[in-house]
């Protein structure tokens, strides 16, 4: 299977890396950084794993869309608020029968990789992984779970059993699910609760439950978030999202969230496609979500003013 990854952050390079080493396989890392893609291409891709390094050397790297070209399988990883703008400027990798499936947090991405490519050939789902930049080639796999995919429509098919397949051979833990709405909202919940609490105290995630004052603000902002989704007849994996969260703090604990990352290097976080799509939803469902809207605010401040 010909794959490309859109976006080669820490997750993207995680799962290149990890699905180069299928021997059918033929994967490329497509990012505008192209220190990054140097380096894989002169050295491989280093991981670092319980202190050591594994390189991955079958991965290819590039910056260039049309020198990648048509692939079976496009995986997208930008960042949410780069969806749009990653799907239309790398437009040579989807043929008419090019998968894409999206694993990236918050909400409204197939609604935008949708504008560009057929929804049929769309599939969505989730991963529970995390990972951290260390620089151009290096990333640091901080914790592992399992990545759960779909059909948009909620049926089973052949393709999507076998993109599950091609994962787990790559030890890349996987499973199908039939509610991927659900899934794409489970996921959201410990966004919310994990993220902006992270970005905003500086803490790696399983650290959140070292302060119970934290963890009480994390509670409260998963309670209003499963609150939104009842209301949206929004049928969720799990009957307890405050307790799933905390599972994954403890999973993940030493991992720093994406949020977290992106306030220290200044970047734009997608606070407003986590936090800020429940006050959104929230207010149009006429829920309250004071939490959601206090911490949105928090990180809209500080993505402004650090360093200033």
């Amino acid at each position: 299977m010909k794959i490309v990854i859109i976006g080669a952050g820490a997750m993207g390079s995680l799962y290149g890396a990890k699905l180069s080493t299928v021997p059918t396989n033929e994967v490329y890392l497509l990012d505008v950084w192209k220190d990054h893609v140097d380096a894989i291409n002169s050295n491989g891709l280093l991981i670092e794993q319980g202190g050591e390094f594994i390189k991955y050397d079958k991965v290819k790297a590039s910056t260039d869309a049309a020198s990648v070209g048509v692939c079976d399988l496009a995986i997208i990883f930008v960042k949410s608020t780069l969806t749009s703008q990653a799907v239309k400027s790398n437009k040579a990798v989807f043929g008419p029968q090019t998968i894409a499936l999206t694993l990236q947090n918050g909400l409204g991405n197939i609604e935008l990789i949708s504008q560009e490519v057929n929804k049929e050939n769309i599939i969505a789902g989730t991963t529970a992984h995390g990972a951290t930049m260390l620089g151009p080639g290096k990333i640091r796999h901080a914790g592992v779970g399992k990545t759960i995919i779909g059909e948009l429509d909620g049926n089973s098919s052949e393709r999507i059993e076998k993109l599950a397949q091609n994962f787990n051979e790559a030890e890349l833990e996987t499973e199908v699910s039939s509610n991927v709405l659900g899934l794409i909202w489970d996921k959201l919940l410990v966004n919310v609760g994990i993220n902006a609490l992270t970005g905003i105290t500086g803490l790696h995630n399983g650290e959140l439950l070292d302060y119970p004052e934290i963890e009480e603000i994390l509670e409260k902002a998963v309670k209003e978030g499963a609150e939104v989704a009842r209301k949206k007849n929004i049928q969720l994996g799990f009957s307890d999202p405050v307790a799933h969260t905390k599972e994954v703090c403890r999973a993940t604990a030493a991992n720093k969230s994406s949020m977290l990352q992106d306030l220290l290097n200044r970047k734009q976080t997608e606070i407003d496609m986590i936090n800020g799509a429940i006050v959104e939803e929230g207010k149009q469902l006429g829920v309250d979500t004071p939490v959601n809207s206090v911490l949105t605010n928090l990180v809209k401040f500080f993505q402004r003013y650090e360093g200033k």
